[in-house]
């Protein structure tokens, strides 16, 4: 039985992943190497060594069983299919232990399948959400809520989720923004920036949302601040993350890879979702930032996004044997 209080509710799309390990193709990048393409033959036949399905996934979920992992009373809202795959994933969403009593099925409708094509240790996600006629549930107040990817008809959704933040102002609003809510930009969603606590993004997506060729981390991570959101993170890949607190800027190393990693689906989720997990246990911005890095350390190490995660315990045992460089440095 679940308690009443909610420590982490999460909102937000879930899906199927489908990993096409392929077996030949080639990447090109940038001369800067941050945008990179992968190619194939147009009208071949292209070889793959295996496919690997993954259940109930996506960022918002991802999420939602980091929390639950970590200890946290965590909830999911959603929505499915009443399909075969809808049943999986709910299934899968009650094994991590998670609230699903807010998820929504919808006769007649299919739920979430995405296609991720794996190469080397990176992956294109061909993603398809489907477009439910999204509505927020009744809900006693969370302490954080956990808002990320949603499909495109979902602006009248982000309104009631306003008022119901407006409505309940002691919950605290985390912000991780999807491939529709970085199309529907800053202006549509403008009172989810000005309400949010926690923001995250990577370097391209604050690229993306901000309409900016620039790389100066100072520069967008204040942009941002700008817009409302009172801690901003940017995640730069195995070069670490930054993060602006309102006042000061911070840089934060990854924590040491115990091996090459095999692929970095979910590690931005981690990330961010340990980071506002760690603030939920009582933790200052500085001591999340050290706490963010060590769960993707972990989900690199294996396929998909939920794998790897950890619990409490499994975290603290990294953070004590951490190097002595392993720290937030003011940039």
């Amino acid at each position: 039985m679940f308690q009443k209080s909610i420590d982490f509710l999460s909102i937000g799309d879930v899906t199927t992943d489908a990993f096409i390990k392929i077996k030949e193709a080639s990447v090109h990048c940038a001369v800067d190497t941050n945008r990179c393409e992968i190619c194939m033959s147009f009208g071949d036949k292209v070889p793959f060594e295996y496919v690997k399905v993954i259940k109930a996934v996506g960022n918002s979920s991802n999420a939602a069983v980091c929390a639950s992992r970590l200890g946290l009373r965590s909830s999911f809202v959603t929505n499915i299919g009443n399909d075969q795959n809808g049943a999986d994933c709910l299934a899968e969403l009650k094994k991590e232990k998670i609230n699903t009593s807010f998820i929504r099925k919808h006769h007649g409708m299919p739920t979430n399948y995405h296609f991720v094509l794996w190469y080397d240790v990176d992956r294109t996600i061909l993603v398809n959400h489907i477009e439910y006629d999204y509505k927020f549930p009744k809900i006693s107040p969370p302490s954080w809520m956990y808002l990320s990817s949603l499909a495109s008809n979902s602006l009248t959704y982000h309104k009631e989720i306003v008022e119901y933040l407006k409505n309940n102002q002691k919950v605290k609003l985390a912000f991780q923004p999807g491939t529709f809510q970085m199309k529907l930009g800053i202006r549509q969603l403008k009172e989810i920036y000005e309400r949010t606590e926690v923001y995250v993004v990577n370097v391209e997506e604050a690229q993306r949302i901000l309409a900016t060729e620039s790389r100066d981390i100072k520069e967008l991570l204040a942009e941002i601040h700008a817009y409302g959101p009172k801690i901003v993170l940017i995640t730069d890949g195995p070069k670490g993350a930054y993060m602006l607190d309102g006042d000061h800027f911070y840089f934060m190393p990854i924590y040491p890879d115990p091996k090459p990693p095999l692929e970095r689906t979910g590690c931005g989720d981690s990330f961010a979702s340990t980071f506002v997990s760690a603030l939920q246990m009582g933790k200052s911005p500085l001591e999340a930032l050290v706490w963010a890095p060590v769960n993707p350390m972990s989900v690199i190490q294996y396929v998909g996004a939920q794998e790897g995660l950890l619990s409490l315990e499994q975290l603290q045992w990294f953070l004590s044997r951490a190097p002595e460089d392993y720290k937030p440095r003011e940039i």
